[in-house]
């Protein structure tokens, strides 16, 4: 069993991928005037894929609270880590958010007509979020060390 601290790094790449991907296939769908709001096979993909992305955010988010305490029972205290948490948990409040609306949207099984494509933009928009997070969270790892290598206390 991996340390507890080393899980937020495993899961993380899901929730980051999986908007990628979203934005892809969305932008390919509408492209093509096909529904992703509809139990369709591109629409059941893109709505599990929003599904996913929401769940995997959620438990990243939470085990980067874990990773975070770790670190910080160890003397470490960085303002980076602080606005990394803050946008952790706002893009996985967000993913979730979108993943459950991209559900009740599937299950309803209608297509959205002339707002079809504020779908591709709103998961830009979670891209450019969850890059930003990552950002931050890079910044953690290569260049403070935190979780990979003893830091010095005070970051």
């Amino acid at each position: 069993m991996p340390e507890i601290q080393h899980i937020h790094p495993m899961l993380v790449h899901f929730p980051i991928v999986l908007m990628y991907a979203l934005v892809i296939i969305d932008l390919a769908a509408l492209s093509q005037r096909n529904a992703v709001t509809t139990r369709s096979g591109i629409g059941t993909i893109s709505t599990f894929a929003a599904v996913g992305a929401g769940l995997f955010a959620v438990c990243t988010w939470y085990f980067g609270g874990m990773a975070l305490d770790h670190a910080e029972a160890a003397g470490f205290s960085s303002e980076i880590a602080e606005i990394h948490e803050g946008l952790g948990g706002i893009s996985a409040l967000t993913f979730l958010g979108w993943g459950l609306l991209r559900l009740v949207l599937w299950v309803r099984n209608r297509e959205l007509g002339t707002l079809a494509p504020a779908i591709p933009a709103i998961e830009i928009a979670g891209a450019a979020l969850v890059t930003v997070t990552g950002y931050y969270g890079g910044q953690l790892v290569y260049d403070l060390g935190v979780n990979v290598t003893k830091v010095a206390v005070g970051g």
